[in-house]
């Protein structure tokens, strides 16, 4: 096992993973912007290192700054966490390459999964199925405008290398096609450095299901059920679930039984996810993440296992202890993101936190990184807080969650906490009938109201 880990990452995700560091006896080194110097997993850590200004690319991007910290402190390996570099294969190459070990999959798997048209090749020979649509970026308009006219409108162009909705644009008709082609590629240009976009059949109402794998690398594979992040605004998570109200025991099994086949095949090691998209009873892959995932509590709470534990112990050369028939779901969970935002317009809201009293009882789990006194940083992300409750059953589940909801104080800044109490007492979302467009659309009649 390793004696000193470097958590290449801030906030909530970097003091979660100094957690699972300690209680398996491991020493963590933090390191931190000037603007992060009094962060509570700065403040946690063994050991800090500051690695730079404020903005993230002259921090949290920077590499050499990075690998220098891992160097002086005299750290075994680098978790990468959530975000910044945690899926550059460029980064976990250079780790390796520097003698430190990457807690993550291979750089060639990264490398892999982290362009959606690589993906998409690779998932359709490993026999998962995929989203209709272009199996090569396209580069010429009148090839994308024949490609949509064959699988017929509406339909939806992405950058090959984005996430998060940036590059991504619909087109109902040839003429929006044409429109948003010149469109997307100059988003995609801007925000991953790679123009390059490809066609997809845009489905209406889908579900956004994911399932969450881990492997050891040796000949073992595992999925830990589905979660449930349909609650989007702009392709943003807001709210996850899991086990997924959607899914039946048969579809679960049949989706799972498909990944767990391919990430074999593939010999993948670490966690992961496979993202699907979900309608009339068909799964369509989207994408792979090939780190951790913020909504990694919600599985975690169902399956009893540690997934940041697994991923330190995976890198270590553990082979999984369990096999998929140890592994049961038990009960409901469900995760909020709290955002420092203003809960209708979304504009941020960074600043001093004056006031501070984090729900608690049977059942919630808070992982955040806030204390009172706490000066929220206007550089980062704005995500501050992820609130999770479990239940036995999803109704409690929903109940636990609304109690924790009102318990739950932050001041100083607005957050996401009030649109979270409005969501989860809307209809649709007490009877799980939602799905990815719902937000937008339950916004979208607000403001025809008004």
């Amino acid at each position: 096992m390793f004696e000193k880990i470097l958590i290449a990452n801030r906030g909530e995700i970097a003091l979660r993973i100094h957690r699972a560091c300690r209680e398996l006896g491991i020493q963590t080194v933090a390191v931190h912007s000037t603007a992060d110097a009094d962060a509570m997993h700065v403040r946690l850590a063994d050991e800090s290192v500051c690695i730079g200004p404020p903005p993230a690319r002259q921090s949290y991007l920077n590499v050499a700054a990075l690998l220098t910290a891992a160097d002086i402190t005299g750290a075994d390996a680098i978790h990468p966490g959530v975000g910044f570099l945690s899926e550059s294969a460029d980064f976990a190459a250079m780790v390796q390459e520097h003698g430190f070990t990457w807690i993550g999959p291979s750089p060639e798997h990264i490398r892999i999964m982290g362009d959606k048209i690589t993906a998409k090749q690779a998932v359709m020979k490993l026999g998962i199925p995929t989203v209709p649509g272009s199996a090569e970026s396209l580069t010429d308009d009148e090839e994308a405008v024949s490609l949509a006219n064959e699988i017929g409108y509406p339909v939806l162009v992405k950058a090959t290398g984005g996430g998060g909705g940036k590059g991504m644009k619909i087109a109902r008709n040839e003429a929006e096609l044409r429109a948003a082609l010149p469109l997307a590629r100059s988003e995609a240009k801007a925000f991953f450095n790679n123009d390059a976009v490809f066609l997809e059949k845009f489905l209406e109402r889908p579900r956004h299901i994911e399932l969450q794998i881990l492997g050891d690398g040796q000949g073992h594979v595992v999925h830990l059920g589905e979660r449930d992040c349909s609650l989007q605004r702009r392709h943003q998570k807001l709210l996850e679930e899991a086990p997924s109200p959607a899914l039946n025991a048969a579809a679960r099994q049949e989706i799972g039984d498909i990944a767990v086949k391919a990430m074999l095949d593939f010999g993948y090691a670490s966690a992961g996810t496979l993202e699907f998209l979900y309608e009339d009873g068909k799964f369509y892959f989207i994408e792979m993440n090939t780190r951790l995932q913020v909504e990694h509590p919600v599985t975690e709470w169902i399956t009893g296992i540690d997934l940041v534990r697994e991923q330190i112990k995976i890198a270590a050369g553990a082979a999984l202890s369990f096999r998929q028939e140890d592994i049961r779901l038990h009960g409901h969970a469900i995760e909020v993101r709290i955002n420092a935002e203003n809960p209708d317009t979304f504009a941020p809201s960074p600043g001093l936190i004056t006031d501070y009293h984090a729900p608690g009882g049977p059942g919630v789990r808070v992982d955040s990184g806030l204390f009172s006194g706490y000066r929220v940083p206007s550089h980062y992300d704005s995500l501050v807080s992820k609130l999770i409750v479990h239940g036995a059953t999803r109704n409690e589940c929903l109940m636990r969650l609304r109690r924790a909801l009102e318990e739950y104080v932050i001041s100083g800044i607005e957050t996401t906490i009030p649109l979270h109490r409005r969501l989860i007492q809307s209809p649709d979302f007490l009877n799980g009938d939602y799905d990815i467009h719902w937000l937008e659309r339950l916004m979208e009649d607000d403001r025809t109201r008004v």
